[in-house]
């Protein structure tokens, strides 16, 4: 993890399905454990969405609102 990938969590938006067009940063716990279970996309999508994932899960969502107050 580094700060860029934390950023684009924050630029990015989901490119497809039930939350296409919404943050991946502000995807809900419940969408992102469901890749966890069924396998994320493969490529950066996939990488991004593992990676909130992790921060969800984790409960480390507080390292975005410095990232959030700059934007």
């Amino acid at each position: 993890m580094n700060a860029e990938q934390l950023q684009r969590l924050l630029t990015v938006e989901m490119p497809f399905g039930k939350y296409q067009g919404r943050l991946i940063a502000d995807l809900p716990g419940d969408y992102l454990n469901w890749f966890a279970r069924e396998g994320f996309p493969k490529g950066d999508i996939g990488r991004l969405l593992a990676l909130m994932h992790e921060i969800d899960h984790n409960g480390l969502s507080d390292l975005l609102t410095p990232l959030r107050r700059a934007r």
